[in-house]
């Protein structure tokens, strides 16, 4: 697949799903009557539902990254080149601010609205680093065992964490970037972003750790791999011998 097919895939996800988390959000305040659960929850399944599908149908695209988090992982695992995750991390960048704009005119806002919505301290902080070590955990031993299934996995982790986080689980460098340009219920002050986005980094390091640590643990060692190897060496003579 060629790289600008992949760079378009990941703009167009990126712009789909801002335009999901920001449009539901401001839908969901408009009908929710005041009532801030109900809001969240309209925001929580036409995020996730969003998710499935769009990951669903690009991810044999790009991937369906639409996460630097997931790209600068690739990179860690010598999965992706650092050409290709710098064009991804601007598709993606650009992409999310692109969807908010897209939000804004469906609900005849001003295309950029700066947020005033405050989320800091260090509970917002701990949850974007659980959540952002969640998702990376998740996505990369799906990925390695039920690639098919990834859409559903990351679909269903980001709704429940949208619940189980006091941040309601951003977990995304772009998305935090793009959702300060929104004064609106998913919106969130550009004061505010730098300390998510380094909580996000922190969170999917740790994932990308936890994923090494595992996958050694699972690779067999050479002496065993050798060990194998003159057992099935013994066996073939036996059998040849007989």
């Amino acid at each position: 697949m060629r790289l600008r097919h992949a760079v378009v895939a990941e703009f167009l996800g990126s712009a789909l799903l801002l335009a999901t988390v920001v449009g539901s959000g401001i839908m969901g305040e408009k009908l929710a009557g005041g009532n801030v659960g109900i809001a969240l929850l309209a925001n929580t399944l036409a995020t996730g539902a969003g998710l499935v599908a769009l990951i669903a149908t690009f991810m044999s695209i790009s991937g369906a990254h639409f996460n630097p988090l997931v790209t600068l992982a690739e990179v860690c695992l010598g999965k992706l080149g650092w050409k290709h995750a710098a064009a991804y991390v601007l598709a993606q960048g650009l992409g999310a601010i692109a969807g908010v704009l897209a939000a804004h005119g469906m609900f005849d806002l001003p295309l950029i609205e700066v947020s005033g919505h405050v989320r800091t301290g260090p509970s917002q902080w701990w949850s974007e680093v659980v959540a952002s070590f969640g998702l990376l955990t998740v996505i990369l031993n799906v990925a390695k065992r039920r690639m098919e299934f990834v859409p559903v996995a990351v679909g269903g982790y980001i709704t429940a964490a949208y619940w189980f986080t006091a941040s309601t689980s951003f977990a995304n460098p772009t998305v935090t970037i793009a959702r300060s340009l929104t004064d609106t219920f998913a919106g969130i002050r550009p004061l505010d972003a730098p300390g998510f986005i380094i909580s996000e980094l922190v969170g999917g390091t740790l994932a990308v750790l936890l994923f090494l640590w595992l996958e050694r643990a699972h690779r067999p060692s050479a002496s065993s791999s050798d060990a194998v190897a003159q057992a099935d060496a013994s066996q073939i003579r036996s059998e040849q011998t007989n």
